[in-house]
C-alpha cells in the first residue's frame, strides 16, 4: 500500500506539473499572440509581393514587432515551452529577419548597379597598378621578341608546339599565312583557340589569386604570358605577316589581354596594400583591397566569357585582316570608353 501511495503521489505531481506547464504556455501565448499574428500578416504580405497593401504604420512597426517576437522566442527557449510554440516562433523570427536585415536588392538591380558604374569605378580606383601592369605587359612582349631575335630556339621555350603544329621558326610565308586564313569550316583553329583561351584565363585567375604574395607572382606571370605573345609576333613578322597576325589575335585578344591587364592590376593592388598598409594592419589593408578588387574580378570573368565567344566564333567567321582589326579594336574602344569615360555616379556615392 505504501508503494502504491508513493506511485500515486508521483503521478499526481507529474500531472500537476504538466498542467502547470500547459497553463503557463497558454498564458504566454495569449499575452503575446496578437503581436505574433500582426507580424506574421505583415511578413506574409511582403513575401508575396503585396507591398501596396502595407500601410505606413505596418512598415514602421515591422522592426519593432520583429524585436518583440524575437524576445518572445528567447523567453520561450528559457522557460522550455511546448515544441509547437518554439517551432512557430523560430520560423516567424527567421522570416522577419530577412525582411528587416536581409539583402534588399534583386539580381536585376545588382546587375544594373554593377554595369551602371560600379565596375568602371572599381577599375579606375586601381589605375596606378593598371599602369604598372601595362608597362610589364609591353616589356614582356618586347622581351619575348628580342629573345627570339637573338636565338630562335627561345621560341620553343616560350611557345611549346604540339605535334603537327606548322607555326615554327623556318616556316614559309605561305605556310604561316595558311594558319591564319581559310579555316571557316575546320576545327583545328578552334582547338588552338580554346587552348589559348584556357591558358589566358588561367593566367588571369592566378594573377589575382597570387596577389597576396606582395604582388610578386603577378609581376612574373604578366611578363611570362606576354613574352609568349612577343615570340608569336616575331614568328609572323619574319615572314611579313605582322599585320595579319595582329588582326588574327585582335578579334579576341583585345578583350582577353585587357582582362589579364585588369586581373594583374588587381593582384598588384592587393600586394601593394599588404606591402605598404600605412596605419592599418596588414590584414585590414588586404581585406579592404580585396573588397575593391573583387568587383574588378567579377567583371574579368565576364570579359573572359566574351573573349571565348569571340575566339570561337568571330575569328572563324571573319576571314580577312581589315574586318578582324575593325572588330577587335572596336571592342577595345568600347572597353576603354566604359572604364575611363563612363563616369556615372549613383546618388549617395562619390567617384574617385
Amino acid at each position: 500500500m505504501a508503494i502504491f501511495s508513493r506511485l500515486t503521489g508521483r503521478q499526481a505531481t507529474a500531472e500537476a506539473a504538466l498542467e502547470a506547464a500547459v497553463l503557463r504556455s497558454d498564458r504566454f501565448r495569449q499575452e503575446r499572440e496578437a503581436d505574433w499574428k500582426r507580424l506574421e500578416g505583415i511578413v506574409t504580405r511582403m513575401e508575396s509581393g503585396r507591398l501596396r497593401r502595407l500601410s505606413d504604420a505596418d512598415v514602421l512597426e515591422l522592426p519593432v514587432l520583429y524585436r518583440t517576437v524575437a524576445s518572445s522566442l528567447s523567453v520561450a527557449r528559457e522557460t522550455s515551452l511546448d515544441a509547437a510554440t518554439l517551432t512557430y516562433l523560430e520560423s516567424l523570427v527567421q522570416r522577419a529577419w530577412f525582411l528587416v536585415y536581409g539583402p534588399r536588392t534583386t539580381l536585376w538591380s545588382w546587375l544594373a548597379r554593377f554595369f551602371g558604374g560600379e565596375w568602371s569605378r572599381a577599375v579606375r580606383s586601381i589605375w596606378p597598378e593598371l599602369l604598372v601592369a601595362l608597362v610589364l605587359m609591353i616589356a614582356g612582349t618586347a622581351i619575348g621578341w628580342q629573345l627570339c631575335v637573338h636565338d630562335p630556339d627561345w621560341f620553343y621555350a616560350l611557345m611549346p608546339s604540339e605535334p603537327g603544329d606548322l607555326r615554327a621558326p623556318g616556316a614559309s610565308h605561305d605556310v604561316l599565312k595558311g594558319t591564319l586564313f581559310g579555316h571557316q569550316n575546320q576545327n583545328a583553329l578552334s582547338v588552338f583557340a580554346a587552348e589559348l583561351f584556357s591558358h589566358n584565363a588561367g593566367i588571369a585567375i592566378l594573377c589575382f589569386a597570387l596577389g597576396f604574395a606582395f604582388g610578386v607572382p603577378p609581376l612574373l606571370l604578366l611578363l611570362q604570358n606576354t613574352a609568349t605573345l612577343g615570340a608569336l609576333l616575331w614568328l609572323y613578322h619574319a615572314q611579313g605577316l605582322t599585320l595579319d597576325a595582329v588582326g588574327w589575335l585582335s578579334i579576341h585578344g583585345t578583350t582577353e589581354l585587357f582582362a589579364i591587364l585588369l586581373s594583374g592590376g588587381a593582384g598588384l593592388h592587393i600586394g601593394r596594400s599588404m606591402a605598404f598598409p600605412g596605419t592599418r594592419s596588414v590584414l585590414d589593408a588586404a581585406a579592404a583591397a580585396g573588397q575593391r578588387t573583387a568587383t574588378v574580378m567579377a567583371g574579368v570573368v565576364l570579359m573572359l566569357v566574351v573573349a571565348g565567344l569571340l575566339e570561337g566564333l568571330g575569328r572563324q567567321l571573319i576571314d580577312n585582316t581589315p574586318g578582324r582589326i575593325v572588330v577587335g579594336y572596336g571592342i577595345l574602344a568600347f572597353w576603354l570608353g566604359y572604364f575611363f569615360l563612363f563616369r556615372r555616379t549613383p546618388a549617395g556615392s562619390e567617384d574617385e
